[in-house]
């Protein structure tokens, strides 16, 4: 239960009301209190409200002070009821009595309308390269945030500053556990869910006080490509000889050829891996391009394979969409047949509880050829070939710890120390020791 109660609490002789809040959580007594609007004479309020009088002019302004005070403490009181954990603060309450004078201000509190705000606001909202304007893939992280987040609240209708720890702790093992997604899909979706948040504190709106507590695992932008499953050298020679009917497939697999030996995906492959880009350097060719992703500017050495490619003529521009269902085709005819284990988005479930998601089971390599696993397949099939900084320089890692975890590979340049020092100390044993043996003088025997 809770309870409203106005009280005056200044030393001046006029001042605003405090209305306090008191309520129940987890079995102890809270209170919270702010000031309202209503400014009243402390002489007014100790001696003369609550008592009984005949003076028409103070039964009028009792009679006016209660009619405030009943409809503030019925706002209030709504609002207590709306929520369904008693988990108020000061800013909750403050925001709550700015509502009652203000109602042409109302926003909507929950969290499915925050997430479903910038979902509306996606084409004017700034984004993370500067500019104006969510990404597709960003708008479509948060549809199924929402979604998620939905069906996990049920009737709750959670409010912004009721989700606290313990409600992302559900919300985590709500997606693990019963619905069984991925960890790096479950860790995006909880960082979604805490950037919902601190939109909607940066517009008002109260927040629980544990969430900055809440610490949710910085995703980086290559955990998806860690289920990607890169092309070897013989996958690549196998394609190449395929034998190829259709002039769409044809057209794609040299796009699929130009991704695996230029080091790039997506749009940065099919918009920018264009004749104007590229430049004479030295007896052969190099392609200058931004990719896409990440803004980043790099040159990339026309390989053999690709040189070729380009003598022949380009292909011509062609969607991501087809193109992924293309490579998958080529793949099939160039019997890519190897069984894998690894994770592709599917459709599961049915009716209104169909949904997309990452299933993870065997299945033939070229169901799993798509425009990621270009970039991926550069980087393996040049590991161990090339040193990794001129590698890291064509895919554009800025990290080296990103790009091992990209290849599957650890840095190893600790055991190379640890093990030239004590080969070192076993040669100096070694040494030592043949130096006593030829130092030592024999033994005399005594005379008879």
């Amino acid at each position: 239960m809770a309870s409203v109660k106005f009280i005056y609490r200044s030393k001046k002789s006029k001042a605003p009301l405090i209305l306090k809040l008191r309520f129940n959580r987890n079995k102890k007594s809270c209170t919270v209190d702010a000031p309202i609007n209503l400014i009243v004479e402390r002489k007014y309020w100790d001696e003369i409200h609550f008592s009984k009088s005949k003076d028409v002019l103070v039964t009028n302004k009792q009679f006016k002070v209660n009619k405030e005070l009943l409809l503030i403490e019925q706002h209030i009181s709504t609002a207590v009821s709306k929520k369904n954990v008693y988990n108020f603060d000061k800013s909750w309450l403050v925001n709550q009595i700015d509502l009652y004078y203000n109602p042409e201000q109302f926003i909507d509190q929950s969290i499915s309308c925050c997430i479903q705000k910038i979902i509306d606001e996606a084409p004017f909202r700034d984004n993370a390269k500067g500019g104006i304007g969510l990404s597709k893939s960003r708008v479509d992280s948060y549809k199924q945030l929402l979604l998620h987040f939905n069906n996990f609240q049920g009737k709750k209708n959670y409010d912004v500053v009721d989700v606290n720890k313990k409600v992302f702790d559900g919300f985590k093992m709500y997606l693990l556990g019963e619905k069984k997604f991925a960890a790096t899909y479950a860790v995006k979706k909880l960082a979604d869910l805490k950037t919902v948040c601190k939109d909607a504190e940066a517009r008002g709106i109260p927040t629980s006080i544990e969430l900055k507590g809440v610490k949710t695992k910085q995703v980086s932008p290559y955990d998806d490509d860690m289920d990607v499953i890169p092309l070897t050298l013989e996958d690549v020679e196998k394609i190449e000889n395929a034998d190829l009917k259709k002039a769409a497939l044809i057209n794609a697999r040299k796009w699929l050829i130009l991704g695996v030996f230029t080091g790039q995906r997506g749009e940065t492959l099919t918009k920018r891996i264009v004749k104007k880009n590229f430049y004479k350097y030295g007896s052969g060719l190099e392609i200058r391009v931004t990719q896409k992703k990440g803004n980043k500017n790099v040159r990339i050495p026309v390989l053999p394979r690709v040189k070729k490619i380009y003598d022949e003529g380009l292909p011509y521009s062609i969607s991501t969409q087809k193109l992924r269902k293309h490579f998958k085709e080529i793949g099939r005819l160039a019997e890519l047949n190897e069984m894998i284990m690894g994770r592709i988005t599917e459709a599961v479930g049915e009716g209104k509880n169909k949904e997309r998601r990452g299933v993870k089971k065997l299945r033939p390599k070229y169901k799993y050829i798509g425009l990621h696993t270009l970039r991926r397949s550069f980087a393996c099939i040049h590991e161990g070939e090339m040193p990794r900084e001129v590698i890291m320089k064509v895919t554009g890692h800025r990290k080296l710890e990103t790009y091992l975890q990209y290849v599957n590979q650890d840095r190893n340049e600790h055991l190379d120390v640890f093990l030239d020092y004590y080969k070192l100390l076993e040669q100096k044993a070694q040494k030592k020791s043949q130096l006593s043996v030829v130092g030592k003088k024999p033994a005399t025997k005594k005379a008879n």
